[in-house]
Protein backbone atom coordinates (compact mmCIF):
# COMPACT_ATOMS: atom_id res chain seq x y z
CA UNK A 1 0.00 0.00 0.00
CA UNK A 2 0.85 3.66 -0.85
CA UNK A 3 0.61 6.35 2.02
CA UNK A 4 1.42 9.74 1.13
CA UNK A 5 2.61 12.16 3.58
CA UNK A 6 2.08 16.08 3.88
CA UNK A 7 4.24 18.18 5.87
CA UNK A 8 1.43 20.77 5.95
CA UNK A 9 -2.22 19.95 7.26
CA UNK A 10 -5.20 20.50 5.21
CA UNK A 11 -7.34 23.20 6.68
CA UNK A 12 -10.94 21.97 6.00
CA UNK A 13 -13.66 25.25 6.53
CA UNK A 14 -17.12 24.69 7.43
CA UNK A 15 -19.00 25.29 4.67
CA UNK A 16 -22.57 25.23 6.43
CA UNK A 17 -21.74 27.50 9.73
CA UNK A 18 -25.59 27.05 11.06
CA UNK A 19 -26.38 23.05 9.73
CA UNK A 20 -26.28 21.87 13.33
CA UNK A 21 -29.10 24.87 14.30
CA UNK A 22 -32.62 23.38 14.27
CA UNK A 23 -35.92 25.14 12.73
CA UNK A 24 -36.89 26.14 16.40
CA UNK A 25 -33.61 27.61 17.17
CA UNK A 26 -33.82 29.24 14.22
CA UNK A 27 -36.95 30.77 14.39
CA UNK A 28 -36.65 31.55 18.09
CA UNK A 29 -34.08 33.83 16.99
CA UNK A 30 -35.86 35.13 14.19
CA UNK A 31 -38.50 36.35 16.66
CA UNK A 32 -35.86 38.08 18.98
CA UNK A 33 -34.17 39.81 15.88
CA UNK A 34 -37.77 40.98 15.64
CA UNK A 35 -38.44 41.87 19.18
CA UNK A 36 -34.97 43.93 18.91
CA UNK A 37 -36.62 46.29 16.92
CA UNK A 38 -37.73 49.60 17.92
CA UNK A 39 -41.23 50.09 19.17
CA UNK A 40 -43.85 53.27 18.42
CA UNK A 41 -43.10 55.89 20.83
CA UNK A 42 -44.96 59.12 22.13
CA UNK A 43 -45.29 60.76 25.34
CA UNK A 44 -47.45 64.14 26.52
CA UNK A 45 -46.82 66.14 29.63
CA UNK A 46 -48.06 63.07 32.01
CA UNK A 47 -47.52 60.01 29.82
CA UNK A 48 -44.83 58.08 27.85
CA UNK A 49 -47.41 55.58 25.48
CA UNK A 50 -45.33 52.53 23.99
CA UNK A 51 -46.78 50.23 21.21
CA UNK A 52 -45.28 47.01 20.65
CA UNK A 53 -46.05 44.01 18.23
CA UNK A 54 -46.34 41.00 20.85
CA UNK A 55 -48.26 38.34 18.29
CA UNK A 56 -48.87 34.85 19.57
CA UNK A 57 -48.80 35.25 23.17
CA UNK A 58 -51.68 35.78 25.62
CA UNK A 59 -52.59 38.42 28.76
CA UNK A 60 -51.60 35.70 30.99
CA UNK A 61 -48.37 34.78 28.96
CA UNK A 62 -46.78 38.38 29.45
CA UNK A 63 -44.58 39.47 32.46
CA UNK A 64 -44.24 43.60 32.21
CA UNK A 65 -41.74 45.06 35.20
CA UNK A 66 -40.93 48.59 35.73
CA UNK A 67 -37.84 49.81 37.86
CA UNK A 68 -37.73 53.15 37.87
CA UNK A 69 -37.15 54.28 34.31
CA UNK A 70 -36.77 50.96 32.35
CA UNK A 71 -39.65 48.80 31.59
CA UNK A 72 -38.81 44.93 30.50
CA UNK A 73 -41.36 43.14 28.83
CA UNK A 74 -41.39 39.45 28.03
CA UNK A 75 -43.31 36.16 27.71
CA UNK A 76 -43.48 33.64 30.63
CA UNK A 77 -42.24 30.06 30.29
CA UNK A 78 -45.09 27.71 28.17
CA UNK A 79 -46.03 31.08 26.18
CA UNK A 80 -45.81 29.81 22.48
CA UNK A 81 -43.08 32.18 21.19
CA UNK A 82 -40.75 34.02 23.17
CA UNK A 83 -40.12 37.65 23.57
CA UNK A 84 -37.93 39.61 25.35
CA UNK A 85 -37.58 43.28 25.38
CA UNK A 86 -36.26 46.27 27.61
CA UNK A 87 -36.53 49.77 27.62
CA UNK A 88 -34.63 53.02 29.44
CA UNK A 89 -37.29 56.18 29.63
CA UNK A 90 -36.13 59.28 29.88
CA UNK A 91 -37.79 59.90 33.27
CA UNK A 92 -38.92 57.46 35.94
CA UNK A 93 -42.60 55.88 35.96
CA UNK A 94 -45.12 55.92 38.38
CA UNK A 95 -46.34 52.02 38.31
CA UNK A 96 -49.55 53.20 40.70
CA UNK A 97 -51.58 55.59 37.20
CA UNK A 98 -49.60 52.51 34.30
CA UNK A 99 -51.79 50.58 32.51
CA UNK A 100 -50.91 47.56 29.89
CA UNK A 101 -53.53 46.72 27.40
CA UNK A 102 -52.90 43.92 24.77
CA UNK A 103 -55.28 43.65 21.95
CA UNK A 104 -54.81 41.60 18.78
CA UNK A 105 -51.25 41.11 19.25
CA UNK A 106 -50.59 44.60 19.59
CA UNK A 107 -49.32 45.55 23.52
CA UNK A 108 -50.30 49.24 24.34
CA UNK A 109 -48.82 50.17 27.66
CA UNK A 110 -49.55 54.18 28.74
CA UNK A 111 -46.60 54.68 31.51
CA UNK A 112 -47.41 57.93 33.93
CA UNK A 113 -44.43 60.18 34.35
CA UNK A 114 -43.33 60.14 38.38
CA UNK A 115 -43.40 63.63 39.09
CA UNK A 116 -40.41 63.97 40.55
CA UNK A 117 -40.14 65.99 44.37
CA UNK A 118 -37.75 68.44 45.48
CA UNK A 119 -36.00 67.06 47.95
CA UNK A 120 -34.48 70.78 49.13
CA UNK A 121 -35.06 72.12 52.30
CA UNK A 122 -34.91 76.25 53.14
CA UNK A 123 -32.54 76.80 55.84
CA UNK A 124 -33.20 79.77 58.32
CA UNK A 125 -29.98 81.81 59.18
CA UNK A 126 -29.54 82.66 62.51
Amino acid sequence: MFFATTTQPQLRRQVYANASRTLEKFMDDSLRSAASRPCAYSQDDASFSLTLDVPGIAKDQLSIAIEGAVVRIASKEGAARRYNAAYELPQDIDTALSSAKLENGVLLLKLAKKVPHGSATELIVH
